[in-house]
This record gives structure tokens, C-alpha cells and sequence, in this order.
């Protein structure tokens, strides 16, 4: 099989396709084989799996996918690399190529129409549109077992950082929130084509299938996320003042309720602690 992974590969195939590398879609391919092992061996795919791919590029992670995958739809933004994907993934009767932005793909409909077992979502994500790739795909609760992507080091660090550190944010409350989080893969900037001006970090994310906290209003519980980490050098007292339904002392009373001190930040909230203020206030948003 041809190692499309090889920078001398990647080379001649510009070449035969004149095919220009975008800047705008953030295209840099991987070229370490351990790299993308790993990722493939982290995925775990069995004969009976979909595996949706993002950004599939020239096939690298599409060609190792298939061999193990019942099917493989890999979905790619740009069309110039529609004929190439078609040649380098001509020997599998099994991959789907699919010319379309993934934020506008009917995932859902991929997964029933395929009838798999499970549904395994890869990808090498452009560094521009990780968190709404991300938070799309969650937020639409997409039928998948695990997202398991490569991106920029500094969004991975965000994603799996816990309450207390610089890192922990809005994005880490969320995706924590619908998954487990687990690391991959450091992968240094060096093993790109070409190579981007950052490190990397391949997580995956594993859908959990029940929440680890309890709602009232899922709804509340992320604008109270919003909210506070909006202007997260404030006290919670004053971040949530953004929460226009709420008065300052319906805030107040909801913190005290739910044992949280008014002067703390939102980066020291735990999830549990942003689901008890959350609870708290839709109490007394129903109490009126």
C-alpha cells in the first residue's frame, strides 16, 4: 500500500493533482506513522463499526480506518481533494466520500442509514474551527460512541483542565459535561506537512451515556457556564449579574443555597457546583 503518510508521497501527489495546500482551511498533513497508530489504536474499531471522518485530507487516517471499519464516511470541506481522495482510497469498497462542511452534515442520518454497531468519529481538526466542530457535534447530541481527534495543544490542554487552573474554562465545563476525557497523543509540530507553528495533542472524547450531574434546565446550567466565565476575573456575584432574569439578590440567595460562596470565580466551580447553582435559580425562576 502506498505510504501516504511519507512528506515525499504527500509531494508527488501536489504534483499530479496541482493540488495547493490551504492556509484558510488549515490543511497540514500528519507524517508519522506512530502518530497515527496511535490514534487508530486509541479509536478501538471493530469489523462492525462506522467510522465518520473529519477533514480525511489525502486518506492517511481514512486508508488505516477502513481496513478495520464495516464503513467509513469520511467528509471533506474542499473539493480539490475530492479526485485525490478517490485515488488513494480506490481499493476500498467500503469508504464513502462525502463533499460537504461537517457542521451542515446530517450526521445522524450517516449513523441510522449505516445500521452499525457503533460509531466511531476521527479526525485531524483545522485549528480554526476545533471548539464549533467540537461543541457542534456534542451540542447535537450525535449518535457516536467516541470523537477521537487531533488538535492545537492549547484546545486540548482547555479541554481536559480541571477547576482551579488557568486552563479550566467554559469549553471544559462543557465537553466534560458530555464526556470523558482522556489523552491520546502529544504530537510535536514537527511531524506535519507542512509544519504548523504549534504543537498538537490527539484527546479522545468518550459520549457519556448519562450525565454526571443531575438538571432541572439544561438550558440554565450552561448560560450559569456562560455567564461566568464570560468575564471570569469578576466574582460569581457579579459574572452572573449577566443573567438578565435574574436580580443580583435572586443570585445572591441562589449561591447561598447552593453552598457557594459569592466572592469565588467560575474557574473554581466543579461541575457539580455550576449544576447546584443552576438547580438553585430554576427553583426560583418557578417560584414566580
Amino acid at each position: 500500500m502506498m505510504k501516504l503518510y511519507a512528506p515525499s508521497t504527500i509531494r508527488e501527489i501536489k504534483d499530479k493533482y496541482g493540488f495547493r495546500l490551504s492556509k484558510s482551511l488549515g490543511q497540514n498533513f500528519l507524517t508519522d506513522k506512530n502518530i497515527i497508530d496511535k490514534i487508530i489504536e486509541a479509536t478501538e474499531i471493530s469489523e462492525e463499526d462506522l467510522v465518520i471522518e473529519i477533514g480525511p485530507g489525502i486518506g492517511v487516517l481514512t486508508a488505516e480506518a477502513a481496513q478495520r471499519a464495516k464503513k467509513v464516511a469520511a467528509i471533506e470541506i474542499d473539493r480539490n481533494l475530492i479526485p485525490i481522495l478517490e485515488d488513494t482510497l480506490r481499493g476500498f469498497g467500503n469508504v464513502e466520500i462525502i463533499n460537504q462542511d461537517v457542521l451542515k452534515t446530517d450526521l445522524n442520518g450517516l449513523i441510522e442509514e449505516a445500521q452499525c454497531c457503533r460509531t466511531r468519529i476521527i479526525g485531524n481538526l483545522p485549528y480554526y474551527i476545533t471548539t464549533p466542530i467540537i461543541m457542534g457535534l456534542l451540542e447535537s447530541h450525535v449518535k457516536a460512541d467516541s470523537i477521537t481527534i487531533m488538535m492545537q495543544k492549547e484546545v486540548a490542554d482547555r479541554i481536559k483542565a480541571e477547576p482551579g487552573s488557568k486552563a479550566y474554562g467554559a469549553l471544559s465545563a462543557a465537553v466534560q459535561y458530555y464526556c470523558t476525557v482522556s489523552t491520546v497523543a502529544a504530537v510535536p509540530k514537527e511531524v506535519f506537512f507542512p509544519a504548523p507553528k504549534v504543537d498538537s495533542a490527539v484527546l479522545r472524547l468518550d459520549i457519556r451515556e448519562e450525565k454526571p450531574v443531575e438538571l432541572f434546565s439544561e438550558e440554565l446550567f450552561f448560560k450559569c457556564i456562560r455567564a461566568g466565565f464570560g468575564q471570569r476575573r469578576k466574582t460569581l456575584l457579579n459574572s452572573l449579574s449577566q443573567l438578565n432574569d435574574f436580580t443580583k439578590e435572586e443570585i445572591r440567595e441562589a449561591l447561598e443555597s447552593a453552598g457557594i460562596d459569592e466572592k469565588r470565580r467560575a474557574e473554581t466551580l466543579s461541575l457539580k457546583e455550576f449544576a447546584a447553582l443552576a438547580n438553585s435559580l430554576y427553583k426560583r425562576e418557578k417560584r414566580e
